[in-house]
Formats: structure tokens, C-alpha cells, sequence
């Protein structure tokens, strides 16, 4: 038996994967209120509400029962690389990245027997992944860059992911070949209709942003797979008018029914937030849409019952969120690997 804890786990994407590959996950460790009852609820785990550099090693090893295998997993906060919001990026690149560095030393503190992290590719080439490697120095270490497409994941989502194993080598199991590409209309084809606005009576995670007059002519002008300069000139923004506008294409666009979406963000109930507008009803994609997208499965409860979601907090644990199928293929290979 193979028992995890989840650092940084949010409201389970990663520990819901690794349970459904065969990992028992005890328990999930994140400072944010919001992440307490889609975790509790979905997973059969304890919710630790904890800044990580307040836990040590002795707390962890705790929570592992006597006699298992042991995992450790985490994913880091990665707002120091986005391109949405640049702004302030070298103050948090200072406190960001230096919850990379207490995973680092939970692994050091704890020794688990094996170590799944994942974050953003461009960690690579930052000097606190150099430092991080140091952590699992006693360690068979398989690093790589994952195009989750290739797993079942209906969008472009390019992530790092770390394998590390104290019992022998690993590495993530390979994508099946000629398997069919997961698309937007498998995942999300199946969902009541929808106009700007609405909520879907059964489920309130399904409602669609409101859209003002001009994009709503905007999206009824949208091609799917197109971008803002299908448009005649009369519904074009002003920042686009500009020289330096022109080259940002990929805002206020429609998905594709039989393509991948775009990378899920934590904007992404918002039609002028990226191609987030849906193939073919005039409106955005829903809370629940973005959380199919990132494989959640259909029942995957993120409210108590009748609560209404705010889009802000929703979208952005959604679109931080570790796709569900991701961390299923990471069980799948670390029990492999035992």
C-alpha cells in the first residue's frame, strides 16, 4: 500500500487522481479557507489548514501509517511565471517560489519513500529547481515536460512534472499510442444549454457570466478556433487598434467542439479573459465546463448545496488546480516504480 499526503493540495485535483490510480491520500495540506469543503467532501482525506513553512517533518511522518509506503506530493503556487498578471512579478517571485524551497525541506525532514511535484515548465530554468534537486539527492529522479493532451486532458497544458524514488528508478508510464485526443465536446458536450447569465437549475456551478451588449455582439461575430480580427471594425477594442495590441490574438476567442480547449486559467469564465467562449452557444464556459476541462469528474462537489459560487474564488481553484487525470497517470507510474 502506497499512502500520500498532498501539499498545496487545493481542492483535490491532484489527490483525486491519485487516489483513482490506487494511492491511499491521508491527508492535504493548503492555507486557503476556500480549498477545506471540495476536499473533504470528494476525498476521503483530512484538510490541514496550514501555511506549509509552519509544518515540519515530525508532523508529516505522523500521518503516515507504520509499515506503508510512503509519498509525498506537492505543487507549489506558480502565479511568478504567469502571463496574466506580470505586474509585482519579482516580489512574488521572493515569497512564491520559496514554498518550492519548503517542499524542498519537507522532503528532507520527512524522507518519504517517494516524491511527485508538479508546476509550471519554466521552473526549469529558475535557480530554486537547481536548489530543489538537492532535496532529493538520495533520490532516482525522472524529470520531464508533459503535454497533458497526450494523457486524456482535452487541453493544452504543458506542465513540469518530478518523479522521485528512494525504492529504484521511475518515470512517468507512456501515453497509449493511437489512443483518440480527448476533445471540448467529449468533455463538456453533454451539459444543458445555456444563454449569457444563466445557471443551470440542478447546478449551480454550471452558470454562465453575464455579457455586456458589445460582447455579446462580439461573440455572435466569433468563429470557433477564430479570434477578435474575424470582427468587423465596429466591435474591435481599442487596444487592439493599437500596433501593440495587434499581436494578441488569443483573447475574445470561441474553443473548438472537436479540438482542445485552451489552458484552463483562473480567469477562464470570462469570454474576453482568452479563447474561453464556448464552441457554440454565445456565452463564456461555465464554473463546472472549466472543471470538466481539467478532468474533474461530473459529481465533483465544490459547494455545500444551494450555496451560489463566486466566479473569483471558483475560477481561480479550478484553474490552479492539478488536472484529475494528470495525477491518476502519476499514481499509475509511481506504483510502478515501487
Amino acid at each position: 500500500m502506497m499512502v500520500g499526503i498532498d501539499i498545496f493540495c487545493g481542492i483535490g485535483g491532484l489527490t483525486h487522481g491519485l487516489i483513482r490510480g490506487g494511492i491511499d491520500v491521508v491527508a492535504g495540506v493548503d492555507v486557503d479557507p476556500d480549498c477545506r469543503f471540495a476536499y473533504v467532501a470528494n476525498n476521503n482525506a483530512k484538510f490541514i489548514e496550514k501555511d506549509v513553512s509552519s509544518i515540519g517533518g515530525d508532523e508529516i511522518r505522523a500521518l503516515w501509517p507504520k509499515g506503508a509506503s510512503t509519498l509525498l506530493a506537492g505543487c507549489a503556487p506558480c502565479q511568478p511565471f504567469s502571463t496574466y498578471s506580470r505586474r509585482g512579478r519579482k516580489l512574488r517571485a521572493d515569497t512564491k517560489w520559496g514554498l518550492v524551497s519548503h517542499f524542498g525541506r519537507l522532503i528532507n525532514e520527512s524522507r518519504p519513500d517517494f516524491v511527485t511535484m508538479e508546476n509550471v515548465p519554466q521552473l526549469l530554468d529558475h535557480p530554486v529547481f537547481d536548489e530543489f534537486l538537492k532535496s532529493l539527492r538520495d533520490y532516482f529522479i525522472w524529470k520531464g515536460v508533459v503535454d497533458c493532451s497526450q494523457y486524456g486532458v482535452p487541453q493544452t497544458r504543458q506542465r513540469l512534472v518530478v518523479l522521485a524514488s528512494r525504492k529504484g528508478q521511475v518515470s512517468l508510464i507512456d501515453p497509449v499510442k493511437n489512443d483518440p485526443t480527448a476533445t471540448v465536446r467529449e468533455a463538456i458536450g453533454h451539459l444543458r444549454r445555456l444563454e449569457a447569465g444563466d445557471s443551470d437549475p440542478l447546478d449551480g456551478m454550471h452558470t454562465a457570466c453575464r455579457l455586456s451588449k458589445l460582447n455579446l455582439r462580439r461573440i455572435k461575430a466569433s468563429k470557433p478556433g477564430g479570434t477578435w480580427r474575424d470582427w468587423g471594425q465596429g466591435l474591435i477594442a481599442e487596444c487592439h487598434r493599437k500596433k501593440s495590441g495587434a499581436t494578441y490574438p488569443s483573447v475574445y476567442g470561441r474553443m473548438e467542439w472537436n479540438a482542445l480547449s485552451p489552458t484552463i486559467t483562473t480567469q477562464c469564465f470570462g469570454f474576453g479573459n482568452g479563447r474561453f467562449g464556448h464552441p457554440e452557444q454565445n456565452r463564456a464556459i461555465t464554473l463546472r465546463e472549466a472543471a470538466l476541462l481539467q478532468t474533474f469528474p461530473d459529481g465533483y462537489k465544490f459547494l455545500p448545496k444551494g450555496e451560489v459560487p463566486k466566479f473569483s474564488v471558483m475560477g481561480r481553484l479550478i484553474g490552479n488546480a492539478v488536472p484529475v487525470r494528470l495525477g491518476e497517470i502519476i499514481a499509475m507510474s509511481l506504483l510502478r516504480g515501487r
